[in-house]
């Protein structure tokens, strides 16, 4: 597992369109596996969770990726990737998940 956390300034639409976009174009097998909004009063959280085949691990990884903001306050963003071991019982080859943390770094 890998995780990614980190402020973002600009419009949480256009930010949340750029992941959109950058992730699903990343790759030919990325794909956008579901989503989900909340809005309650001035805060805002948005949830995707994305897919894609890990030629390094020679498996899928999936990548989850929150939005939160609260009012005008920074845009909150927390990434985690899974399932990019091999192993049984403990974690071994998680390249694929860095690489697909790496591609979101790239994007924002």
């Amino acid at each position: 597992m890998a995780k990614l956390e980190c402020e973002l300034y600009g419009q949480f639409d256009d930010i949340l369109r750029k992941i959109e976009d950058g992730i699903l174009e990343c790759s030919m097998s990325a794909s956008l596996e579901d989503s989900s909004d909340f809005r309650c009063g001035s805060a805002r959280c948005s949830v995707r969770v994305f897919e894609r085949f890990s030629y390094a691990g020679s498996n899928r990884v999936s990548m989850s990726v929150t939005l939160f903001q609260n009012g005008t306050d920074p845009i909150q963003l927390s990434a985690i990737t899974a399932g990019g071991s091999q192993a049984i019982f403990f974690k071994i080859n998680t390249l694929g998940e860095e690489a697909f943390l790496d591609k979101l770094r790239e994007i924002i």
